[in-house]
């Protein structure tokens, strides 16, 4: 499994992180793991076959998750010389389907009929789907939004989990207990700690509940960066801490 990390920023505007998105590989998988602006360009940056994506999974419903599904869609339909046939699967909580409808009402009903197969499913906490021979995707709710869910994506090579955006939750770190590799929100230093987002100290904590084989904190707002978050969350984990950049590529391979 190959994990490229496309946006490792958040809604704040930066010179370097765009918004959440992140690309997994697994077997003939091609997932695209929430959809924040800024996603085709870096998959254009990255050389990431965005016109082969097979799946993608929304944790939420906030803008810097999916703002640019609408232009992805688009880019679909109309952005390559061939037009696409393959079957696209969209993932998401509870609300997603109603909320592609009001997509729809926008932006017109192609949306709904983007000249390809779409399947649209809102899908339930541990409920498990196979998205390619040998590869699952599984969800947790996490402490966010009333619908905000972490996933895991489980493959013969591995395991990765991504948090999504939460707060603290013991819950989450037990059903992600044993991942090869835990992709963590880290918005906000630890003096300015709240209920729905992870600080270093406690993405740290959360990977070491969890048992994790590495650590890689994403989602940065500008004011954690200049904590050096790496070395606040390592304090509370022993094990590999990365701080995400946008381009990184990360293997799962289960060597912890």
């Amino acid at each position: 499994m190959r994990l490229t990390v496309l946006g490792s920023g958040t809604v704040s505007p930066s010179a370097t992180r765009t918004s959440a998105s992140y690309w997994v590989e697994s077997g003939g998988v091609r997932l695209l793991i929430d959809c924040g602006a800024g996603t085709l360009h870096r998959m254009a940056t990255f050389g990431v076959d965005w016109f082969g994506t097979t799946h993608i999974a929304l944790s939420h419903f906030h803008a810097d998750h999916w703002g640019e599904l609408p232009a992805f869609l688009f880019a679909q339909r109309w952005g390559a010389d061939t037009p696409r046939t393959g079957k696209l699967s969209l993932f998401g909580p509870r609300g997603l389907k109603p909320r592609i409808q009001a997509l729809a009402q926008a932006f017109g009903q192609w949306i709904l009929s983007p000249g390809f197969p779409i399947e649209i499913v809102e899908i339930e906490p541990l409920e498990r789907h196979e998205l390619g021979p040998g590869t699952f995707l599984e969800c947790h709710r996490t402490r966010h939004t009333d619908e905000s869910v972490a996933y895991s994506i489980t493959d013969n090579d591995g395991r990765m989990v991504y948090t999504g955006d939460t707060g603290p939750s013991d819950d989450l770190a037990i059903w992600a207990r044993g991942c090869d590799l835990l992709l963590s929100e880290c918005s906000l230093p630890d003096d300015r700690a709240i209920d729905t987002h992870l600080t270093p100290a406690q993405a740290g904590r959360l990977a070491r509940t969890a048992d994790a084989g590495r650590l890689v904190l994403t989602h940065f707002y500008p004011p954690v960066e200049a904590v050096d978050p790496v070395a606040r969350a390592a304090a509370e984990f022993e094990r590999e801490v990365i701080a995400a950049s946008d381009g990184d590529i990360f293997v799962i391979d289960g060597k912890r």
